[in-house]
């Protein structure tokens, strides 16, 4: 016999790791990633948009064990082939060069933005899903590749609204480092453990500063909870190599390059990077771009067990206040750098590859938290409903505004209660209220509500001011979009 038992309604609730967003901010990142594009578009980058889901084979970084992919994508089994959500867009941009390297140009410059997915534990600021917004170059050996991704990061930042001051992208070359290893005399196979760990010490000047760092580099650090790091075991000569390299950065860019020249000196390698930082520097200023926007600095040392040349990052210096009212510096918003061998995989041959990812999350929150985001996200003006037998004349109106340019929308709930018309438009934010009726209808005009004002009367004024600034205003039926218009613009 059939059970009766209703089944449980399901639950409400967004997936951990996982979040909604609403009304200003799919607007407001929409209007910041159209003007990152136009700047792409203008240096001749072409727009790329691949599917969300790749081959775990493709994807490289993970491979199937027994149940399913290594943790850190989003992976299931379809017949024999295991598929996943892409982790970021680098990696499916690798197969589509390699796919179609008969018909693309080379070099094939292209941008790309959208979602992608991390099957990681989430925390605070830490989502499974979160936008990307990429630029790369593939098949350009030339720094002048690299020179020019950041100087198009540059024109970003500022086509968004960061001035010219609040940032500063910070250049270093993966080679330079490796040549400093190399005369610490940590170069060989049987050296890989103690360079893993001297790359992770020099990742964590920011938080544990020169001495931290040190003591990394030689026999290791207890922290302030008594758990001890094991450390490279240098000795006091080879971690000299390796502190002097990070702090390796003079006033100019000229006098960085010299300092960094005499720390790789017998090191073919870092050799070869220096002079690829000073080409760098060379071609940037050539271009205007000084040390006011693009800085060579040796402490820049992101993903380096991925990048094999110059590697840069976009940091803003303007201070904000965190959850616990400490004043810092914003941080970084983009990265990126020149990886020569990630479509190697695909066709056993070295494709050179350079390119930058602008974090849209972080970058909208600096927008927001300076004021200086241009909100695509006004509410609509609400024609509201008086008498449903003058429907047809209220969407007449509405289509008399839309025409005009100016975002509006007819009440399309009961509107037996106008109290409830006017609750829905507080919701919306809708800075104006048009109101209609039989009386205005027999003599044609309308009434035109200014919310904005309305709200801060209500808030600030006295009764007399109430009289002397009326928020509401009866016109001409024809007056009503120019009036509208003039309103709105006041509001600015």
């Amino acid at each position: 016999m059939a059970s009766d038992k209703k089944q449980p309604r399901p639950k409400a609730v967004t997936p951990k790791g996982f979040q909604d967003y609403f009304g200003a901010d799919v607007t407001e990142r929409a209007a910041m990633l159209a003007k990152i594009a136009a700047v792409y578009d203008r240096y001749g980058f072409d727009a790329l948009e691949t599917s969300a889901v790749e081959t775990v084979e493709a994807l490289g970084k993970f491979l199937p064990d027994v149940d399913r992919p290594n943790e850190g994508v989003f992976a299931w089994q379809e017949d024999a082939d295991w598929l996943a959500l892409r982790y970021d867009l680098t990696a499916p941009l690798a197969r589509v060069a390699a796919q179609y390297r008969n018909d693309l140009p080379s070099p094939y410059r292209r941008y790309a933005m959208g979602p992608v997915w991390r099957n990681e534990k989430p925390g605070p600021g830490r989502f499974r899903q979160f936008y990307q917004c990429d630029a790369d170059t593939v098949g350009a050996a030339s720094v002048a590749a690299d020179a020019e991704i950041c100087a198009m990061l540059a024109d970003c930042l500022e086509e968004v609204g960061i001035a010219r001051g609040d940032y500063v992208i910070r250049v270093n070359n993966r080679k330079v480092l490796n040549g400093v290893l190399e005369v610490a005399g940590l170069s060989g196979d049987d050296k890989e453990a103690e360079r893993g760990i001297v790359l992770r010490a020099i990742d964590k000047l920011d938080r544990l500063g020169v001495a931290g760092v040190r003591a990394l580099l030689g026999e290791g650090r207890k922290d302030e909870s008594g758990d001890f790091t094991k450390g490279a075991g240098l000795s006091q000569a080879q971690a000299d190599v390796v502190i002097g390299f990070m702090e390796a950065k003079r006033d100019t860019g000229a006098a960085t390059v010299a300092r960094l020249a005499e720390l790789v000196a017998g090191s073919p390698i870092g050799v070869a990077g220096v002079a690829e930082l000073d080409e760098i520097a060379g071609l940037l200023s050539a271009q205007g771009y000084g040390p006011d926007r693009i800085v060579i600095d040796p402490s820049v040392v992101r993903g380096l067990g991925y990048y094999t040349g110059p590697v840069f990052e976009a940091e803003l210096t303007f201070e904000v206040t965190d959850e616990k009212g400490r004043p810092r510096n914003f941080g970084s918003v983009a990265g990126g750098g020149r990886y020569d061998d990630l479509v190697k995989r695909f066709t056993g041959q070295e494709v050179p590859a350079t390119g930058v990812s602008i974090g849209v999350d972080r970058l909208l929150a600096a927008l927001r938290a300076t004021g200086r985001i241009t909100s695509a996200s006004a509410g609509p003006v609400i024609v509201t409903v008086m008498d449903r037998a003058h429907m047809a004349d209220y969407q007449s109106m509405v289509a008399e505004l839309r025409k005009a340019g100016i975002r509006s929308e007819v009440y399309l709930g009961n509107p037996k209660n106008f109290g409830n018309q006017l609750k829905y438009a507080d919701k919306r934010a809708s800075p104006v209220a048009i109101i209609a009726g039989g009386d205005e209808f027999a003599k044609g005009v309308v009434q035109i509500k200014d919310l904005i004002l309305g709200a801060q009367i209500a808030k600030n004024a006295t009764l007399e001011e109430w009289k002397d600034r009326p928020s509401q205003y009866e016109v001409s039926r024809e007056q009503m979009v120019a009036r509208v218009r003039a309103i709105l613009d006041g509001q600015g």
